[in-house]
């Protein structure tokens, strides 16, 4: 038992007294609550720590091979916040739509609003005018952002639409060098409002989750807290969309690590090798379809893939099979899979350290900010490890709630703060998580009622996985 609390087993972080789960990692230093501090000033003193200098590329667009530097990076955000303040007239606690695709733009345009207090509601812009009206109702945005092609689905805002991918944006961000940034500087709180993603929640249809700036802080301090010492910066590339908060946060956490991260406009898979191949990536963050893709795929022996080190899946629980088939087509390359929700600001366990890869199936052990229940969902009796029941979680990534909607935040967020996931899992003897499956997510199979990961082994061994994989909202 820990020495410091013998009711905790040191080996799986379990609480006999309470009945709870602690992280195995070592403990976090967060900000003081009282101060005030944006997400955007925090990513960016942890990178002013950075052993690299500032003229390290940030961003890189795969399409042009246009690249941007740490010191470019902040010079646009700036401007670009300068320009909103003061032109645009934005203040704290508005909202801003963004409507757009993966692009080197979306990350300057996050951290500048965020910089000045304005709240940011990034959605799929493949969504249709009602379910994009839908969540203009929810989060009431002031104003927009969004592409020639895609600004024709919004309604009118207050202070309009700003086309990303107009001279005017790119005039905006424009380095001023006789601006004083004292003219726009706002004190904006860490309980203030950050984001506002959207998730179907634990029901389905769709809700407007609320993040705070302390909410999206405290996942990347336990980002920070982990990272690996590296000789030079990581080069990472994302598969996954940025309006989705799987990418919204590891916008955040690359540029506190001082990584390089690789931008796809649209995502092919042909393109993403090319990507790999061309920047020497090391690092690709994705979800389930794409890990099958490549084990399936035959393209992969066209390109050099050689720079590749880890391949982060999340989304949905991969199966053995897939695992298994990944490993050994790719064996120099570590697969590790995450968990997290829209509701938990991201990641809530994960793996550090490449041994624990090998732990096939896990999604890795509890992050360093999260405590977790495993609850019967019959009797509401917490659980010893090694038993099924529904997950709880409960620490300062924990949501604010649901955006007009109390009745949903009051079934969701439980007594002393908790977090229902309505997701079956169970905590081993070693701390390590196993997602089972979502309580109420039952799938029809030849007239039976199976679990759709049993069913996501069945489609991965037909080869037609790439079409029944359930992705929920995640790390």
């Amino acid at each position: 038992m820990d020495q410091k609390n013998p009711t905790i087993d040191p080996k799986n972080g379990f609480n006999s007294k309470t009945k709870t789960f602690h992280s195995l990692r070592p403990p976090i230093n967060l900000p003081p609550q009282h101060l005030p501090l944006t997400v955007t000033a925090y990513a960016l003193s942890l990178q002013a720590t950075s052993p690299w200098p500032r003229d390290s590329v940030a961003l890189i667009d795969s399409a042009t091979g246009q690249k941007i530097t740490y010191s470019d990076l902040i010079r646009r955000m700036n401007s670009l916040a300068f320009y909103l303040r003061t032109v645009i007239k934005l203040s704290k606690g508005d909202t801003a739509f963004v409507l757009s695709t993966n692009s080197v733009e979306v990350p300057i345009l996050y951290f500048a609003l965020l910089s000045i207090g304005v709240v940011v509601t990034p959605a799929n812009p493949l969504s249709t005018e009602s379910e994009i009206s839908r969540q203009v109702e929810l989060s009431n945005p002031v104003i927009a952002f969004a592409l020639n092609s895609t600004a024709h689905k919004l309604p009118k805002l207050r202070f309009g639409t700003i086309l990303i991918d107009s001279p005017e944006f790119n005039s905006a961000m424009q380095t001023k060098p006789w601006f004083n940034q004292e003219t726009y500087r706002v004190e904006v709180y860490q309980s203030d409002l950050a984001a506002i993603m959207y998730s179907s929640g634990t029901t389905g249809r769709v809700k407007a989750v609320m993040l705070t700036h302390r909410n999206l802080t405290s996942v990347i301090t336990g980002y920070y807290s982990v990272k690996e010492e590296t000789r030079t910066a990581s080069v990472v590339l994302y598969t996954v969309p940025l309006f989705h908060t799987y990418g919204f946060i590891y916008v955040f956490k690359s540029v506190a690590l001082s990584e390089t991260v690789v931008v796809m406009g649209r995502f092919d898979v042909k393109k993403m090798l090319k990507a790999v191949e061309d920047f020497r990536v090391q690092r690709l963050a994705t979800a389930p379809p794409l890990v099958v893709a490549l084990v399936k795929g035959v393209v992969t022996k066209d390109f050099d893939l050689s720079s590749l080190e880890w391949v982060v899946s999340g989304g949905a629980p991969l199966g053995k099979d897939a695992i298994a088939a990944f490993t050994e087509k790719f064996p120099n390359v570590l697969l590790a899979q995450g968990y997290g929700l829209t509701e938990t600001a991201g990641g809530a366990f994960g793996f550090v350290g490449r041994e624990a890869c090998r732990r096939w199936g896990s999604v890795g052990k509890l992050a360093a900010y999260c405590e977790a229940k495993i609850v019967d969902p019959d009797t509401g009796e917490a659980l010893p490890p090694c038993k099924q029941g529904e997950l709880w979680l409960k620490g300062p990534s924990i949501m604010k709630g649901y955006a007009a909607d109390p009745e949903s935040t009051a079934a969701t967020l439980v007594a002393d703060g908790w977090l229902r996931t309505g997701d079956l899992c169970y905590v081993d003897g070693e701390g390590f998580m196993f997602v089972v499956d979502r309580l109420k997510e039952l799938i029809k199979y030849k007239g039976y009622q199976v679990i759709s990961s049993w069913s996501e082994s069945i489609s991965f061994k037909s080869g037609k996985s790439s079409k029944i994989f359930l992705c929920r909202s995640l790390p």
